[in-house]
């Protein structure tokens, strides 16, 4: 090694942010065990690299002692004292042992630490970027797809979408531009392992913050989001201005904001219901675009009793129990859906007013 590697090390230093230092105490390590393996030494050897010049030297470490039983660790105090009158027992002696051809060794030792260490911390880097990342939406290439996941290239790194976490409605090809949720982020061996979702209900939160301004800004809130990705979601939303209209604004002018999720979502149905802090109104609302005529709340054990016109019944449940499985896990609450005649036969007593009259329904499939 020479001066122009200290230069490199320099450069690197600027760069990469790794220390200078950092790397030749690195180096001086790995040269340590290559100096033991090609030469067959069971010397206890220290190696200096000149910080300025780049040379390397090798010295023998051996201990002063009275009579000497191994001469590659210990040295005598008579032959301790030829070298520096100083010496006394129990001190270290350093000798130079440095091999003709050790710069070879050191030079090709040297890159192969440098590089690794390069390696390691770019891993850490990217780790720390994606790290706080997570529940994030990022956009990536796809780049290819195996019988268990597609990869996806973000740049620095390429994440994984395990099959498992694709919409039903996705149908990726290689270069095709997607968003993604960033569900995890793990540091393995091989560097930093992201591993993203489509089917996530952040997703879903997400993508409303990006397209919603009154959202990104805090005016109006995300209380809570129910998905069935691919096929329908139920997003709760309250606004702290009461002049800003928290569903109106989700929508968008003509329906643009949610078009455009529902655009990126493959036709995903969305319905924006409005949050409240009365139970019984959340679940009215929660169950648009069926209306709602009554709903009578258990509180102790956390459910709701509601009723539907007749004809609003198969709406209420949806196809195959779909739009009241949402209600219920938007809302928390145990939903048990009867018609005003079945709430009749049964003897129920109830105000004959709608509760979710004026529930934007968003659904724009």
């Amino acid at each position: 090694m020479n001066a122009e590697f200290i230069d490199a090390l320099n450069e690197i230093e600027r760069e990469k942010g790794i220390a200078k230092e950092v790397l030749i105490e690195a180096i001086e390590a790995a040269l340590i065990s290559g100096y033991k393996r090609n030469f067959n030494s069971a010397q206890n050897v220290r190696v200096d690299v000149n910080r300025f010049t780049g040379q390397v030297r090798v010295f023998a470490r051996k201990e002063v002692v009275e009579e000497v039983l191994d001469p590659r660790l210990e040295i005598s105090l008579e032959a301790a004292q030829e070298i520096d009158p100083n010496y006394r027992l129990e001190d270290i002696v350093e000798i130079e042992v440095t091999p003709r051809d050790f710069g070879r060794i050191a030079a090709q030792t040297a890159k192969q630490v440098v590089t690794q260490r390069i390696r390691e911390a770019e891993r850490g880097l990217i780790y720390s970027e994606f790290i706080e990342r997570e529940d994030d939406i990022v956009t990536g290439v796809v780049q290819r797809q195996d019988a268990r996941a597609y990869y996806i290239d973000l740049g620095k790194v390429e994440a994984v979408m395990p099959l498992t976490e694709k919409m039903p409605t996705d149908n990726f090809k290689p270069q095709d531009r997607i968003k993604a949720y960033i569900i995890k982020v793990e540091k393995t061996t091989k560097g930093p392992q992201i591993v993203v979702s489509r089917t996530h209900p952040g997703l879903l939160k997400r993508l409303f913050e990006l397209e919603v301004p009154e959202i990104f800004d805090g005016v109006v809130e995300i209380k809570s989001v129910a998905r069935e990705a691919g096929d329908r979601s139920k997003i709760a939303v309250h606004s702290i201005n009461p002049e800003v209209d928290p569903v109106g604004a989700c929508v968008g002018p003509k329906g643009m904001r949610v078009q455009a999720i529902v655009n990126e979502l493959k036709g995903e149905k969305i319905d924006i219901v409005r949050w409240s802090e009365d139970p019984a109104e959340y679940v009215a609302n929660a169950l648009s675009p069926s209306k709602v005529v009554y709903v009578d709340v258990n509180a102790a054990e956390k459910v709701t009793r509601v009723i539907v016109p007749d004809y609003q019944l198969s709406l209420a449940i949806g196809k195959r129990g779909q739009n009241a499985r949402l209600a219920a896990k938007l809302t928390g609450w145990k939903i048990d859906i009867k018609s005003e005649s079945q709430a009749e036969q049964e003897g129920i007593a109830y105000p004959k007013t709608a509760l979710n009259e004026e529930t934007v329904d968003v659904d724009l499939q």
